[in-house]
């Protein structure tokens, strides 16, 4: 036959082939899209950790620095910082910690640091050495900062000026251990704290060789990243190289280029602006605006400033735009793409009928976690699809949770059951040499609580996420809770564990069973307590507030607290929650004593219904 004719029948042929499919299965094109794109990122990662030397994310920066070095890299207040000025300041910090305190690869060094430009040279210098990090979350104090120091195996801590105070309460403890601590300050007066300041600024900025990590592959740790667990004090999440890389691809997934700016407010000891927002700026060699803290009010401003085109994003920072007043030139921006997670779909339709078509990804991931979704169609509310591709390399299931005993169900055979389209599910990863979990540092015995065994077949092993999603119908995937005792407010992890050791300390008290309660209008759970008084006592509001606010971030604070005559347990001994959860925080319906932290007051209060509804209506602020 001639091409004349058969040609443009197949055309025609696979045009209306193509149109059935799409009306049979809408999101065809953006499956194939997004399967395309994933693959073309996988392939450049096996291809990385194939060379004779792997090529690191600290690679890519100095590609990035070769290739355009006064490109702005950072934004920050008032000042500009390019390429190549950020590469010859971790110079300096590479060379200086070399120097005051002996650094070579395989050391690990612990960062209690805010959101400043030292916080990216001073990880790209300890890199350049071939050495580790842990991140440090700002907000802890006392016995959590000495734990998740202690938990990674640190022998170096490098902390801010602002933060020092904090670093003093534990330095006995510190000096014990023989370790080093370096304040981001010309000098100190405490024994035991050196200023490194100087010794930076006085560092040559020369370039480093790469022969100081020479022995650093793609299963090497980078970060230690702190999750709150189920039960306990935070766990060290390890990171290797491998990780920050697959992290990195995200921007590109979502379809940021080397020509957009990305402004990060969100904490960088976190894995959103670290691994997300600032490797995933590495890996694109685009423009990051970073900022100390999420400000709603000078938000938009920011963006029009420094012409943001892509953002990040938790659920309270897009609530808090959302209530801020409305202004005539709040379609007035650049932004074209918002990247993060957890925000209601009421708030994520408001965000876009006010400031204008956004291209929201929404994601599911875990810092330690083996599986993750992206939202790469525009439905609102969904983390995800279910994909193909997706699927194929990375194996995840959802299965049947019993809430009431918080653990899966079984059949007779011992072995865990599917969940049902649209029913919530717990989410588990099949860990394989493609996905695997690493774990956390220092701590096996919950490492393996997030094993799960048995699941499909005898013998098979899965990450055990402890999070419920769904499925619905046409394979979108939405985040239905979290399970355990592990809850989340203001976009940080609450155990509940660590909440009611340090209620356990308040004298009065003498048990304490923590738990998060939703609020209307609130992304989240805020933290809640049921306590039993010691025989005889009274509850001290007064001192129950001196020992939160000052062993407890504010996120982790418990905001209500409900006195009870006892706590109930489970058959195994477990304190039960599930029927305290549905109760809630309202007076009306909760005949138990109920209080209420008052910040101003520096004291709990007496919940009564006015300061319920007033919590309610928004008019008092949590």
């Amino acid at each position: 036959m001639d091409v004349y004719v058969w040609l443009p029948v197949l055309v025609t042929g696979l045009c209306v082939l193509f149109a059935l499919l799409s009306t049979a299965c809408p999101h065809l094109a953006q499956d194939c899209s997004y399967m395309l794109k994933a693959a073309l990122f996988g392939l450049r990662l096996e291809r990385y950790k194939r060379r004779a030397r792997f090529y690191s994310i600290l690679d890519c920066f100095l590609a990035a620095v070769r290739k355009h070095p006064h490109k702005p890299f950072i934004h920050f207040m008032k000042d500009t910082h390019s390429y190549s000025d950020v590469d010859r300041q971790s110079n300096k910090v590479a060379r200086a910690l070399q120097k005051e305190a002996g650094l070579k690869e395989g050391d690990i060094v612990a960062l209690f640091l805010g959101n400043e430009p030292c916080f990216i040279w001073i990880w790209l210098g300890l890199a350049k050495l071939g050495c580790a990090a842990a991140l440090l979350n700002f907000n802890i104090r006392s016995k959590s900062l000495l734990h998740c120091f202690s938990c990674c195996g640190a022998n170096v801590l490098i902390v801010a000026e602002e933060l020092c105070g904090a670093v003093e309460e534990i330095l006995p403890a510190l000096k014990e251990k023989s370790i080093s601590v370096y304040v981001l300050s010309d000098t100190c007066s405490t024994d035991g704290i050196k200023g490194i300041s100087q010794s930076i600024a006085r560092a040559p900025d020369e370039e480093l060789s790469p022969s100081l990590r020479a022995n650093v592959t793609y299963q090497s740790t980078a970060l230690y990243i702190y999750t709150s667990g189920t039960t306990g004090l935070p766990k060290a999440a390890t990171v290797t190289h491998e990780r920050i890389w697959a992290a990195s691809f995200i921007q590109g997934v979502s379809g940021v280029t080397s020509n957009d700016v990305l402004y990060i407010n969100l904490p960088l000891y976190h894995s959103a602006g670290f691994l997300i927002g600032f490797t995933g700026g590495i890996e694109r060699g685009n423009s990051l605006v970073l900022k100390r803290k999420f400000s709603a009010s000078q938000f938009w401003d920011d963006c029009r400033k420094y012409n943001v085109t892509v953002m990040q994003y938790i659920g309270e920072t897009m609530r808090y735009l959302c209530n801020t007043p409305k202004r005539d030139n709040e379609r007035d921006h650049k932004v074209r793409i918002a990247i993060g997670n957890g925000v209601r779909a009421d708030v994520w339709n408001e965000f876009l009928n006010r400031f204008g078509n956004i291209y929201v990804r929404e994601l599911y991931a875990a810092t330690e976690g083996n599986i993750g979704f992206i939202n790469y169609t525009r439905k609102v509310g969904v983390v995800g699809r279910v994909n193909y591709l997706h699927k194929r390399f990375f194996p995840y299931a959802l299965i049947k949770f019993d809430i009431e005993k918080e653990e899966p169900v079984r059949n007779a055979d011992g072995l865990c059951v599917p969940a049902a389209r649209g029913e919530p599910g717990l989410l588990v990863g099949k860990i394989t040499r493609k996905s695997p979990f690493v774990g956390y540092a220092g701590n096996k015995q919950q490492t393996e609580k997030k094993r799960l065994r048995d699941v499909f077949v005898k013998g098979d092993l899965y990450f055990n996420s402890g999070d419920l999603l769904k499925i619905d119908h046409e394979n979108f995937v939405y985040f239905h809770d979290r399970v355990g005792d592990t809850f989340r407010w203001k976009g940080e992890n609450v155990a509940t564990t660590e909440v009611a050791d340090i209620l356990n300390m308040v004298d009065c008290i003498e048990e304490a069973n923590v738990y998060g309660v939703a609020v209307k209008g609130h992304e989240g759970r805020i933290g809640m307590a049921a306590v039993v008084l010691k025989e005889g006592r009274d509850f001290d509001s007064t001192d129950a507030c001196r020992v939160v606010t000052n062993y407890l971030p504010v996120y982790a604070s418990p905001r209500f607290i409900r006195i009870q005559s006892l706590l109930e347990l489970t058959g195994t001994f477990k304190m039960k929650k599930v029927k305290l959860v549905e109760e809630g925080f309202n007076p009306a319906l909760v005949r138990d004593p109920m209080f209420f932290l008052d910040l101003v007051k520096k004291k709990y209060i007496t919940l009564t219904q006015e300061i319920y509804d007033l919590v309610i209506a928004g008019d008092i602020k949590l």
